[in-house]
């Protein structure tokens, strides 16, 4: 993942690390890169961080569609499934609230798995 990473610079480069951190830091959480993006695993997929060229990253959630969004930090921007969230500086990660929108994506991600265990019984 770190050479993914290194193939950015500044603010972006700060961004992918400071996020990264955050979502590995939860347990069982692992990152690993898909279609050159890196996705974020416990069960399923929960979270994938995507660069952009205007130097912003947005956090996509996989099953965003299946999240409550109660602190409105998500904006589908006319996705069916995923939501996320654009950050341009590190400043501007609310940590705490994301840290509750990643908590409520585990407890989806569990559910998911808990129906494919019951599917295959």
């Amino acid at each position: 993942m770190e050479a993914f990473f290194e193939n950015y610079q500044g603010a972006t480069y700060a961004l992918l690390q400071r996020l990264h951190a955050i979502i590995t830091s939860l347990p069982g959480v692992e990152g690993r890169l898909t279609y050159n993006t890196p996705f974020y695993y416990r069960n399923t997929w929960i979270c994938y961080l995507a660069p952009a060229k205007d130097g912003s990253v947005e956090l996509g959630f996989t099953r965003g569609s299946e999240l409550s969004n109660e602190q409105g930090l998500l904006d589908a921007r006319g996705r069916k499934q995923v939501s996320g969230v654009v950050f341009r500086h590190v400043s501007e990660i609310p940590e705490e609230t994301l840290l509750e929108v990643l908590q409520e994506a585990l407890l989806v991600d569990e559910l998911h798995s808990q129906n494919k265990k019951k599917k295959k019984n």
